[in-house]
């Protein structure tokens, strides 16, 4: 349950704050509670953002009901949860070894919560905040802060800065330096730009092939005056539920790698 605690610790501090800091409008979507009622204003304008705090409410919610009814036995939330963060948990490890428990805060937090976001849009009514491009480059520049931030502090100043070199140890190594130096900090810009681009577009277009599927269903029996349309967005809708899983364990994958490409050699292993 400790586990529990960091990951809801976290959630504030990692997720919550910065993807309201960021948020702006998404794109072509079903209607939604709030776009159905606020075409413009505040409502409007954070939308995403209203969307992405709901969920972190919804989060800490369970969490702390979960802990606040902690039992030896497990409940069936109680045992639901412990699943899902121990089977998070036991992913991490395989690539992070015993610097797990760590990151795991940070990283269990960030799946599950890009996985919240992700299924939002699914949801009659809801919205997902990953078709928001201001929300995928937050989270995107969280993970490159939080890997540049691990590498500082376990490599040190001097470390740090031999890393970004491609560590020289010979005249070869010095010689290669000037080239090294700049593909090195361009790559590490990169990663976030490449994070926040590959969450935004999959689930944008995921989103919009929903809804243009909708609205053919519709359309196809409008001349009935039917209220409801043909269903043909419901294997669209089982694609979602499995593309939004694989981007939310994409993201998190590609930013443990980022964190252990800055760990120490001896400690990555």
């Amino acid at each position: 349950m400790k586990k529990l605690v960091k990951i809801l610790a976290s959630l504030f501090t990692a997720v919550l704050i910065p993807t309201v800091v960021f948020a702006s409008g998404g794109g072509t979507h079903l209607p939604d509670v709030i776009g159905t009622f606020y075409h413009h204003g505040f409502m409007h304008t954070f939308k995403p953002a209203i969307f992405a705090f709901s969920l972190s409410v919804f989060f800490s919610f369970i969490a702390f009901k979960v802990y606040k009814n902690r039992q030896m036995v497990p409940g069936p939330l109680q045992n639901l949860v412990e699943m899902l963060i121990e089977g998070m948990y036991n992913f991490i490890q395989s690539i992070l070894g015993k610097d797990t428990r760590q990151f795991i805060p940070f990283l269990g937090t960030l799946f599950f919560y890009i996985l919240g976001m992700n299924l939002w849009g699914i949801i009659p009514g809801g919205f997902s905040p990953s078709t928001s491009l201001s929300i995928t480059a937050s989270l995107a520049i969280l993970v490159f802060l939080y890997s540049q931030y691990t590498g500082i502090s376990r490599l040190g100043i001097g470390g740090y800065f031999d890393h970004l070199m491609g560590s020289p140890r010979d005249v070869i190594g010095w010689c290669l330096v000037p080239l090294m130096l700049p593909m090195h900090i361009i790559g590490e810009f990169a990663k976030p730009f490449s994070l926040a681009l590959r969450l935004f577009g999959n689930i944008t277009g995921e989103d919009i092939l929903v809804a243009a599927f909708v609205a053919l269903g519709i359309s196809a029996i409008a001349f009935t005056g039917s209220p409801v349309g043909l269903p043909l967005n419901v294997p669209f809708i089982l694609l979602g539920l499995l593309l939004s899983t694989i981007q939310a364990l994409v993201f998190t994958l590609l930013s443990t790698i980022y964190i252990l490409m800055m760990l120490p050699h001896e400690e990555a292993h």
